[in-house]
């Protein structure tokens, strides 16, 4: 999240009246209801976590153990076993839906 100058892009009325309540100070305006983005979308950063946990739960179903996994991406073997846990658990919902 970027900052933006209030007077750059709000009328200088309605900045005189937030002045009166936040003189000076950092304000955050929330998106409008329905335009909320998730965590790391905007970034990608949720995409690249879902595309390496689904690559950890291939591995780990190819018989690679947790142990190894938990080594070759830097996680703890509990990390490990929550991704396998969750990616089972999505695999299994996306499969009932399609039946």
């Amino acid at each position: 999240m970027k900052y933006l100058k209030a007077q750059n892009v709000l009328p200088e009325e309605l900045v005189e009246i937030i002045q009166k309540y936040v003189d000076g100070e950092f304000i955050y305006i929330p998106r409008k209801n329905g335009e909320q983005k998730l965590w790391g979308e905007k970034s990608g950063a949720r995409r690249s976590l879902k595309e390496r946990n689904t690559q950890i739960y291939g591995q780990y179903k190819d018989g690679i153990s947790i142990s190894e996994l938990s080594k070759v991406y830097y996680l703890s073997e509990q990390s490990i076993r929550r991704i396998i846990s969750q990616e089972t658990r999505s695999f299994s919902s996306s499969l009932h839906n399609h039946l």
